[in-house]
């Protein structure tokens, strides 16, 4: 993989993976958590979603063709499930009550939709199947050392979080759930749609 190659690479999976754009949604998500309990669910969102896009990368299409699912069908459910987790921003749904009962179990938001779909989303999985397609040992390794600096970005962007919701207060993290809440159920319903525009007769 020359240079030019790699920062083409870095470019299309920054942008399909969007790690500016998680930052507020991460902050949504874990509205009201501790710092420290914010990182673990950052480290392990981060984890998670590079062992998938490794595997991805290592595996290619044989993993979905293997289960009978094609790219448009794992991008329509990845919407429809994003879709779901938008509508529980938009109505509150995501907080059960903390108030007040801060010493019981939360739900855990980086294995979905953290990790899965948002991170290592169909479009980043996809694009991590293009990029080691057909690639040698070591262009494949480099395709993978690429995405784990654009996921080192999406940590660090992550890590913003806490003072990124102190600047924003209780009402404005309100708002920016609300907001964002709308703006994931669109991204969903555009994951569906793309997935619909590939299937063979749309």
């Amino acid at each position: 993989m020359t240079l030019t190659e790699a920062i083409t690479a870095f470019t299309a999976l920054f942008v399909v993976i969007d790690p500016i754009g998680l930052a507020p949604i991460f902050v949504a998500m874990t509205a009201g958590m501790t710092p420290q309990l914010r990182r673990a669910i950052a480290i392990r969102a981060c984890v998670i979603a590079a062992g998938l896009l490794i595997a991805f990368a290592l595996l290619g299409e044989s993993i979905l063709t293997f289960l009978g699912i094609s790219m448009p069908a794992f991008r329509i459910a990845g919407g429809l499930l994003l879709f779901l987790t938008a509508l529980e921003m938009l109505f509150e749904k995501r907080q059960p009550k903390r108030e007040g009962r801060a010493d019981e179990p939360t739900s855990d938001p980086s294995v979905f939709p953290l990790a899965l779909p948002l991170i290592a989303g169909p479009g980043a999985i996809a694009t991590m199947i293009l990029l080691t397609d057909n690639a040698s040992a070591i262009g494949s390794v480099q395709g993978i050392g690429v995405m784990l600096v654009v996921i080192a970005g999406v940590f660090g962007f992550f890590l913003l979080a806490t003072p990124l919701e102190r600047l924003l207060g209780h009402t404005g993290t309100n708002v920016v759930t609300r907001l964002l809440g709308m703006l994931l159920a669109a991204l969903s319903v555009q994951f569906v749609l793309d997935g619909l525009s590939d299937l063979p007769g749309w």
